[in-house]
This record gives C-alpha cells, sequence and structure tokens, in this order.
C-alpha cells in the first residue's frame, strides 16, 4: 500500500449518479445498500486484475490482496493505496462497523473488519456491484490512474446489476 494521496473529488446530483449508474449500483453506491451474499459479481473471480469503483473508475484493490473470506463477497486485505478510500464509523442496523467509501466519489462500497489474513488482518468485505474488475491491469499501474467523472454506463451481464 502506498502513501495516501490527494485525490480530486467528483460530486455529482442524485440524477446524474442515475444516468451513469445502473439501479443495483445506485442503490449500493448511493444509498448504502447492500447486496446479498452470493449474489453480487467478483466475489469468485480468480483472475488476476485491478478493481475499480463502479461509479468513477478509481483504482481500489488488486487482485493481489483478494482472499477467500467465505462471505461470499469480494475481500482484500488491503487497498491499492490509503488514498483511494475513506472509512467511518457506521452504526446504522444496531450494529458497529466501520464503512468502507471511495475516496474519490465518495461511494458506499462496503465494510472493513478486523478478522483478515497476514499482513494486515483486515478483511475489506466489499460489495461486487460497487466494484469493476480490470483482468490483467495491475494494481500498480491503476493506482497511477486517476478515477473519471462519469464511466460509460455499461451495465454487467450480471442479473442482480441489470
Amino acid at each position: 500500500m502506498s502513501d495516501k494521496t490527494p485525490t480530486e473529488k467528483i460530486v455529482k446530483s442524485p440524477s446524474e449518479w442515475k444516468s451513469c449508474l445502473t439501479p443495483e449500483q445506485f442503490r449500493v453506491l448511493r444509498e448504502q445498500g447492500t447486496e446479498r451474499a452470493f449474489t453480487g459479481p467478483h466475489w469468485d473471480e480468480k483472475r488476476p486484475g485491478l478493481y475499480a469503483c463502479a461509479a468513477c473508475d478509481t483504482p481500489l484493490f488488486g487482485s493481489d490482496t483478494k482472499f477467500e473470506s467465505g462471505t461470499g463477497w469480494p475481500s482484500f486485505f488491503a487497498p491499492v493505496s490509503a488514498g483511494a478510500i475513506v472509512s467511518h464509523e457506521d452504526v446504522s442496523h444496531g450494529m458497529r462497523r466501520i464503512e468502507v467509501r471511495c475516496a474519490t466519489c465518495d461511494g458506499h462500497l462496503g465494510h472493513v473488519f478486523p478478522d483478515g489474513p497476514k499482513p494486515t488482518g483486515l478483511r475489506f468485505c466489499m460489495n461486487g456491484t460497487a466494484l469493476t474488475f480490470k483482468a490483467g491491469v495491475s494494481a500498480a499501474a491503476g493506482s497511477a490512474t486517476p478515477g473519471r467523472p462519469c464511466p460509460e454506463a455499461t451495465p454487467s451481464s450480471h442479473p442482480m446489476t441489470r
């Protein structure tokens, strides 16, 4: 994980986000939704590549930090850089958790838990719907790529993101 770098923020109205995202992506990223376990994309992805924010294309996680957590959500032990994400305490639904959001567009990604593998001991449990996967792109190359304000709307072939 590299040092924290400043990120140019992307701010949009709800209607602007709706024009860029599928309904399920909007529910997860903008309304803090959670996809059901084992139903979203990427939880079982095994190829090398880079995971980026589905809302703004900011590089977030490399496949080299992905691990099988058994939860049904894509899980990682570290982001590509400390500046890629922001976190804060989430006390919704009668639970105390740490929410993880995209540092560029403030999209809800998931939560981080202190039960992950070495070397960090963390489990970044992400909603697959909040991520796009770029096969063959390395985390090192991707971490230098800035987010873009509105990726072309390319709904996933996964039934939960149509």
